[in-house]
């Protein structure tokens, strides 16, 4: 117990002596030993890689997780040591929300199936994203967080212990300053060479450590090369899944805005719009005269029975309104233009496109 007390003395005399040193150095009434340049640069190198390397970890995981509640919960089961709830991230979600619309729309509807289609590759994509995350996890944001909350501590530990045989050499050497009686000068002395050989001991050590700052570059920068693959991944397949949803979307026809439509803009939104030709949405309309037998039927004059392959709104009263999968008769009149023909179903006739047309034998 007798030893305990005179410890704990002695560590309070300690402190009490580096609190003295320290705040007479910030008011100028006692000297400061300066660390030597190469050990202050290590410092500076340490602590500017500790300040950046935050901020990169902390962007990099709102890049990869935009919501800032999935990321609280997921740093939450992170410190829990449990793993978070799988959810559907954006990418999914939008999937889901497009296959439901297009479900609910009609799968055999140029829009309901287009829709179906784009769900299907916004999936994909999530998928992607979700692999994306996994490998920036494990191949750089863990390496980045293993330096914050454990090389760099070790160093903060090391830089604070060196911070403090500095105060206690310093305060020897103000008390062998003041020593005026022989034996105080002698036993300040002796406490200035203990305190110098503990501080040179230290500086050596935390130099050592700080030192493995390039060490630490080298391999975030692998780590880096890491993740920079990982996204190239990721963007490469993002594209080749929109390039096949652009060639499969390319098959289908663009559809005019009905009058309905354009009489509900109020003046301000009314705009003015260039007539288009059905064959100008459709550039494959010459090749299919030749192959589907329209051709053939203009020239007759007579008429044939068509399917319907898309919704389509009639621009004006002289065009007949198309609805996907039904039948109706079709043939070709005088002046017309060639990618056009007159349609009927039942007492209702108009012109239609003939991209918008399978003839049946």
């Amino acid at each position: 117990m007798d030893f305990n007390v005179k410890k704990l003395a002695a560590d309070a005399g300690t402190f009490l002596s580096r609190a003295v040193q320290f705040t007479e150095e910030k008011f100028g009434q006692a000297e400061k030993t300066e660390l030597d340049a190469h050990l202050e640069n290590l410092l500076s190198k340490a602590e500017c890689t500790k300040v950046w390397t935050e901020k990169i970890m902390k962007q990099t995981e709102v890049l990869l997780q935009p919501n800032p509640n999935a990321r609280i919960e997921e740093f939450v089961y992170e410190k829990l040591d449990r793993k978070a709830p799988s959810r559907l991230n954006t990418e999914e979600q939008l999937a889901q929300y497009m296959t439901d619309a297009g479900n609910e729309f009609g799968p055999g509807t140029a829009y309901g199936n287009a829709l179906i289609k784009c769900g299907e590759t916004q999936k994909r994509i999530g998928v992607a994203h979700r692999e994306l995350v996994q490998t920036a996890a494990i191949n750089f944001l863990t390496p980045l967080r293993n330096f914050i909350e454990g090389d760099f501590k070790t160093m903060s530990k090391e830089k604070k212990l060196l911070q403090n045989k500095r105060l206690d050499l310093d305060a020897a050497k103000t008390r062998l300053k003041k020593a005026r009686v022989t034996e105080a000068r002698a036993a300040a002395e002796q406490e200035l060479r203990i305190t110098q050989s503990e501080f040179d001991r230290q500086a050596e050590i935390t130099r050592l450590l700080l030192e493995g700052i390039s060490s630490t570059h080298a391999h975030h920068l692998r780590c880096l090369n890491d993740f920079v693959e990982a996204q190239m991944t990721y963007f490469a397949q993002s594209y080749q899944y929109m390039l096949d949803l652009q060639k499969q979307l390319g098959s289908f026809p663009s559809t005019f805005v009905s009058n309905n439509n354009q009489s509900t803009l109020t003046p301000m939104q009314s705009v003015s719009v260039p007539s288009v030709s059905a064959s100008a949405q459709a550039p494959s309309a010459k090749s299919s005269l030749v192959t589907s037998g329209f051709t053939e039927l203009k020239a007759s004059n007579g008429s044939r029975k068509a399917r319907v392959l898309y919704d389509y709104d009639a621009a004006n009263s002289s065009e007949l309104s198309l609805l996907a999968d039904e039948v109706i008769t079709v043939y070709s009149m005088p002046g017309m233009d060639s990618d056009w023909l007159m349609g009927e179903r039942g007492h209702q006739k108009g012109k239609v496109p003939i991209t918008y047309l399978e003839l049946l034998n």
